[in-house]
């Protein structure tokens, strides 16, 4: 393929003596279509949800001139946000909050419970934090000292109601208590948790697990899972001891 890079690409015979090259260029649409169709069809295959879809949100004004855009998808359950945009002559009308809430709106139509976003820094973090998506991630080292945040929200429970744990978790016997956290973190789903961490010791002895419930309730509801407590008794001495302290982002 030709590209506007191409005279700065660089060949190279790759190993395997198949006469195969290896080539680096710059932008390739073809290459970029042909590993999202080839990725698409794994996804697919192994998640068994092949519904994607583009999601997005367009603003006109009387001159149907472009006045602020959302661009994003839905995958199954899921809905990301990709891109939003509000022209800057247009900005502080709250055009920005609309964007958000027509996409989540269709998102939940289109069946899904969740959404999720990044934003740099420099750009919406705070606007996302005041719309009720919640700290998942975040990359440092970005050009210019910045960081990227990554946010998640879900489309089916109040926002405000969420609760996010922190467990330091002693293990007495590690393979016991590592085949007791795994079973147990995996009951996470049905009281509306989700492990968003797991960190491990050097020794093995000790985890950290960062967890997020969707409500006070739920989290009630995980520590008195008759499945958890019957896992517990069998362990007996040998039973991981926690110790769980609330937080929320700074």
């Amino acid at each position: 393929m030709t590209t506007g890079n191409d005279t700065a690409a660089r060949d190279a015979t790759a190993g395997g003596g198949n006469g195969d090259t290896l080539r680096v260029l710059g932008a390739d649409e073809e290459l970029a279509a042909r590993l999202d169709a080839e990725l698409t069809a794994f996804n697919n295959r192994a998640t068994g949800a092949a519904d994607e879809a583009g999601l997005s949100v367009r603003v006109t004004d009387a001159a149907g001139e472009l006045v602020a855009g959302l661009t994003g998808w839905t995958w199954g359950d899921c809905a990301g946000i990709n891109m939003v945009w509000v022209r800057e002559d247009r900005r502080a009308e709250g055009w920005g909050g609309r964007l958000l809430r027509a996409a989540e709106e269709e998102a939940r139509r289109r069946g899904c419970t969740q959404m999720s976003v990044a934003s740099f820094s420099f750009q919406a973090p705070e606007f996302y934090r005041r719309n009720g998506y919640l700290d998942t991630g975040r990359r440092e080292g970005i050009p210019g000292g910045h960081v990227d945040h990554h946010f998640w929200k879900s489309l089916v429970t109040d926002p405000a109601a969420a609760l996010r744990v922190v467990a330091l978790v002693e293990l007495p016997e590690v393979e016991g208590g590592r085949r007791y956290e795994d079973t147990v973190l995996g009951l996470l789903g049905r009281h509306g948790g989700r492990l968003e961490r797991r960190l491990r010791t050097g020794d093995g002895h000790t985890e950290v697990h960062l967890i997020r419930f969707d409500t006070r309730d739920g989290y009630d509801a995980f520590l008195a899972d008759p499945e958890r407590v019957a896992l517990r008794a069998a362990l007996g001495d040998a039973a991981p001891a926690a110790r769980v302290l609330e937080v929320h982002e700074v």
